[in-house]
């Protein structure tokens, strides 16, 4: 049986009682294959075409190259200023490749290489960190797929560091949102270099090649793509305020229009939607009455900020329906489902979030859990 409570979510400023749902203007229609604009906070797609198809990811693949190069980092398996000498199966270019221009002759350390790795997109800084990090890039390849599963890419699967074509490797733009996500959300201290514009390596400076660092001063990052077979890609992140918007253009005809239809993304998700924060983490949604246990309240809510993207305007429609067991009967963990929160907005379903319990209740002593057993009989 549930219990089930409706109420209005009372932390927003009121707007006109007799205010409905605007309608959302329609996403732009973009010249590329697929793409998705992804909300960081609140973990929404705003707008998903083909967002699932599996396609070649060209050289956004070095996001998960850099992704578990900054876990080994934190991990202190590797160390900033660690210095490698290039192996030689690492610097042969394949046809017209980027490459970061390395030396085998030269040492060079890890810091270089994931800004020659980010910043030029080099195939060869590429090869170098998989074989440093795993002893072969086929290895590299399998913790690259470990990864990718553990992020819930389910339409994704590797087979190199670089993004080099290959039958078996593939990816989505919405995987690919997640994987740029998680880079901006677990490594804040590494992201800035998705900013930077140009670096110099072996007296050899390369402009970076996402253009939107130059057209849009609210973009900070991430990567582009491209070969013959995959056209021209971009992963975009943009931060306005305190709104991130991550958009992912995958197969645009040409190097400009990964850019502005990229631009055309974010624009749209920034104009049109607003992120609003629902609940604080660890923050009481409600005191639930439990039975057999040390404690005859219960605090349920969750253990992340709650974020929720909507269209902009449309706060005052919001509504939070809870929905608990009852009756609710201890032993309860910390951090346990207990029930879910479902939200409408404009009196139709928009969003639903499980609950958990904020702390423990164990269960009671048998005297205690005998008389709330007679008193529930009663109820």
């Amino acid at each position: 049986m549930k219990s089930v409570l409706s109420f209005i979510i009372v932390l927003f400023l009121p707007l006109l009682a007799q205010a409905q749902v605007a309608a959302v203007p329609p996403a732009p229609v973009l010249a590329a294959k697929s793409y998705v604009l992804y909300d960081f906070a609140s973990n929404q797609t705003l707008v998903n075409q083909n967002g699932h198809q599996r396609n070649e990811p060209a050289s956004l693949t070095k996001l998960m190259t850099a992704y578990l190069t900054f876990s080994s980092l934190r991990q202190k398996k590797l160390s900033p200023d660690h210095a490698v000498t290039p192996p030689e199966a690492a610097l042969q270019k394949l046809g017209s490749e980027s490459v970061m221009f390395l030396d085998r002759r030269k040492p060079v350390t890890i810091s270089e290489l994931l800004r020659g790795l980010i910043v030029q997109s080099g195939n060869d800084a590429a090869r170098v960190l998989a074989i440093t990090i795993a002893g072969s890039e086929e290895s590299f390849a399998g913790m690259m797929n470990q990864e990718a599963k553990r992020l819930g890419m389910a339409n994704t699967h590797y087979t190199n560091a670089t993004g080099m074509p290959h039958p078996q490797h593939y990816s989505s733009a919405y995987d690919t949102a997640l994987l740029a996500a998680a880079i901006v959300r677990e490594f804040p201290e590494h992201y800035p270099i998705y900013s930077m514009r140009e670096y110099q390596y072996n007296n050899i400076r390369q402009s970076n090649r996402n253009r939107l660092l130059w057209m849009d001063p609210y973009v900070d990052g991430m990567k582009t793509g491209h070969t013959e077979s995959a056209g021209f890609c971009l992963v975009a992140s943009a931060k306005r305020d305190q709104r991130r918007l991550i958009s992912v253009v995958l197969g645009a005809p040409s190097e400009y229009l990964r850019a502005t239809e990229s631009q055309k993304l974010l624009n749209y998700g920034f104009q049109n939607f607003e992120t609003v924060r629902l609940y604080q983490k660890n923050q009481p949604v409600a005191s639930l009455r439990i039975w057999k246990g040390t404690e005859t309240k219960i605090n349920v809510g969750f253990r992340n900020d709650l974020f929720l993207n909507i269209p902009a305007g449309q706060r005052s429609q919001l509504k939070a329906t809870m929905e608990t067991p009852r009756p609710l009967i201890a032993p309860v963990s910390g951090g346990q489902a207990i029930g879910t929160m479902k939200i409408t907005l404009g009196g139709k379903p928009y969003a639903e979030y499980k609950l958990v319990a904020l702390s423990p209740v164990p269960l009671a002593n048998v005297f205690s859990r005998g008389w709330d057993s007679i008193r529930l009989l009663f109820k």
